[in-house]
């Protein structure tokens, strides 16, 4: 495993709630991020609390996070250490209640 594979398992699995995106929660640097943080933000999750990674700060992990996840876009949202997937999957499981359940769960 490399030293970003790393790095980004531990982030995974030390936070609740983790998006890795372009950009932060107070500034998102593509629409996909920022429509990211809406759905967060729809479903109840505190921004200010949030751990965000902006992919734009470091290579290693903007490309390691494609392999870690096997997925090839930017934003990724993990919820308690599983991949629930980009922004179109957030919107979609948002649409359905879904989302609200998984992020429930995690703030339980």
């Amino acid at each position: 495993m490399s030293d970003a594979q790393q790095r980004i398992d531990e982030l995974v699995k030390s936070n609740d709630i983790l998006l890795f995106m372009k950009g932060n929660a107070s500034f998102p640097m593509c629409g996909f991020s920022g429509r990211a943080i809406q759905i967060l933000k729809a479903v109840g999750v505190d921004t200010k609390s949030l751990k965000t990674v902006n992919v734009l700060e470091d290579d290693g992990i903007r490309q390691g996070i494609k392999e870690y996840s096997q997925w090839p876009t930017i934003p990724q949202l993990y919820v308690k250490g599983e991949f629930i997937g980009g922004s179109d999957i957030m919107m979609e499981m948002y649409e359905s209640g879904e989302l609200q359940q998984v992020v429930n769960g995690a703030n339980a």
